[in-house]
């Protein structure tokens, strides 16, 4: 059967032709999209597939190397293809999981191997795929959610299309206590700005409920009061915040507080304690020993090394964390608030550090700085597998890699968190 290439291309790609491409899935890609390849070679991302799965395609854009396409038919399925549990996985074509399709052991596998890829691709090392630490819990695990807001819809966006938002009626991977809180909120949306772009449903760790309402530019919202007492009323006590775009945050009912620790609390709380003991544990014993903990948030790695008998230099850029930190920490480190690149050339020379980096990875410097450093062993927390292999291979003429392990923080999602462990050549 002969496929063809129909119209001009353009920035988005040509459409094939009206005859339907028949393929076989062979494997996952890094952001949870199926792989196959088309009858004129070119590689097939397609989202919701499966290893295995025999497919019939539509909306197939093509590009010079590669082409997007959209499942119209399963002819066959790949083993451990499921049916997701939550109807927007489908239905709505959900962004905010790309796994669901998936058994948990299979989502494992498949994170794993492509943590495995980018550090023996891009990094150039002889590793294996590492060995994932299953969550204990495969839904109903967010402390936190954010949901877009558009014309009065508030819920995700759908996957591939930005522009969109879909209603959410119930977010499953939500903690019992913000899917209610949830619930409660799209009730009362009346009582949201008109220019609300987002809203954060949280749980702290002190179990307090949180609603974070970003707007955009326009008046001051004054309802904030009203929105709490709805609430209430649905049994339901949170602080409500509001956040305007470029504008401090500030508690408008439920609390006076200054702005809460729950910004800075863990998605995942429970994977993300065991990420964190893991990357204590693999720096060996601190007693003695002075150490860095880079991007250190509100400071449990920093207090951690300090009861472990570490002197501890820590860096976060953002000044309400470290105010956090110098508040409610133990004494004894110093904190500087800024960037890792313009004040790691302040810290003393450190034995150990950890280091605990957003997705993009760490700045150049800060790896040149590590690399110049007198670090003897380093625990690199990273939660996405490429710019952790790019920033070992930086650092590679003065490390090796000891090990790395995958934690699986974020269930029915294509995010592995890692720990990847260092030591001086």
């Amino acid at each position: 059967m002969q496929r063809g290439v129909a119209g001009r291309g353009t920035a988005r790609g040509a459409a094939m032709s009206s005859t339907a491409p028949e393929v076989t899935v062979r494997s996952i890609a890094a952001g949870g999209d199926g792989v196959a390849t088309l009858e004129d070679g070119r590689t097939v991302f397609i989202p919701r597939a499966a290893p295995g799965d025999r497919l019939r395609l539509r909306s197939v854009r093509t590009h010079a190397r590669f082409a997007r396409a959209e499942i119209a038919e399963i002819l066959g399925h790949g083993e451990g293809r499921v049916t997701p549990p939550c109807p927007h996985y489908v239905a709505d074509r959900c962004g905010g999981c790309q796994l669901m399709h998936l058994t948990p052991a299979l989502q494992r596998e498949v994170k794993a191997r492509n943590a495995g890829d980018a550090l023996r691709r891009i990094a150039k090392l002889d590793v294996a795929d590492p060995v994932v630490t299953p969550s204990p819990v495969q839904l109903g695990y967010r402390a936190k959610v954010t949901f877009a807001m558009a014309d009065g819809v508030l819920g995700y966006h759908r996957a591939g299309d930005a522009a969109r938002v879909f209603e959410v009626r119930d977010c499953l991977l939500a903690e019992p206590a913000v899917r209610a809180l949830h619930q409660a909120v799209r009730a009362a949306r009346a009582a949201l700005p008109p220019n609300t772009s987002r809203v954060v449903l949280r749980r702290d760790r002190d179990d307090s409920l949180h609603v974070v309402v970003r707007t955009e530019d326009g008046e001051a919202w004054r309802r904030g009061p009203v929105l709490h007492e709805r609430l209430r009323a649905a049994g339901i006590e949170a602080v409500i915040w509001w956040h305007p775009e470029g504008g401090a945050p500030r508690a408008v009912a439920g609390s006076e507080d200054p702005w809460p620790a729950t910004v800075f609390e863990q998605i995942h709380p429970a994977m993300g304690a065991v990420v964190r003991q893991t990357a204590i544990d693999a720096l060996g014993p601190l007693g003695g020993q002075h150490a860095w903990d880079l991007y250190a948030g509100i400071g449990e790695t920093t207090e951690a090394l300090v009861v472990g008998g570490a002197t501890v230099e820590s860096v976060e850029l953002d000044a309400r964390a470290v105010a956090y930190a110098e508040r409610t920490g133990v004494s004894g480190p110093r904190r500087l608030t800024g960037r890792a690149e313009d004040r790691i050339v302040q810290l003393h020379p450190p034995a150990l550090v950890i280091t605990n980096p957003p997705r993009t990875g760490m700045d150049a410097a800060v790896t040149a700085a590590l690399a110049a450093s007198t670090a003897q062993r380093i625990a690199y927390i990273s939660c996405d597998a490429a710019t952790l292999a790019r920033d070992l291979a930086r650092m590679s003429d003065a490390f090796r890699l000891v090990r790395v392990d995958g934690f699986d923080q974020f269930p029915q999602t294509a995010h592995l968190e890692c720990v990847a462990v260092l030591e001086r050549k």
